[in-house]
């Protein structure tokens, strides 16, 4: 059992890209789906699936990569946890935070569902800033 769902995610994720793995298996839930779809569609991951997997279902997220296939590179250089459960982080829509000057992103948590940073800026949500990627 761990506390922080999310961050276990992310660092799954993270150590998968260090191992060079080319798929990485994350326990199911909603807003790790949502996480893993804003991933797919900025470009960070290839794709994701939910599995029907017994006992729980789970997320299995298939990374990217770029050079040939001798000197590839992750395309995720860095991922990091922002609110955590000790200590939760929110900001209004003009606060929200710019990740790498624009050349990252950061997931948010709003009233209209999750989304990128730069999403919520554009409709005036502000939210809990749930990671930062880039």
């Amino acid at each position: 059992m761990y506390s922080d769902p999310i961050a276990d995610m992310l660092t799954r994720i993270r150590n998968a890209l260090l191992a060079k793995h080319t798929s990485v298996p994350v326990p199911h839930s909603k807003l790790k789906e949502e996480i893993a779809r804003i991933l797919k569609e900025e470009g960070y991951v290839e794709d994701y699936e939910v599995g029907d997997d017994k006992p729980a279902p789970m997320i299995h997220i298939r990374l990217k990569y770029y050079g040939d296939r001798r000197h590839s590179r992750p395309v995720i250089t860095g991922i990091e946890r922002v609110s955590r459960p000790g200590r939760r982080i929110y900001n209004k829509s003009r606060d929200l935070p710019w990740v790498l000057s624009g050349m990252g992103i950061a997931i948010v948590s709003t009233s209209q569902g999750i989304m990128t940073a730069q999403q919520a800026r554009r409709k005036g949500l502000g939210g809990e800033v749930i990671c930062k990627v880039w």
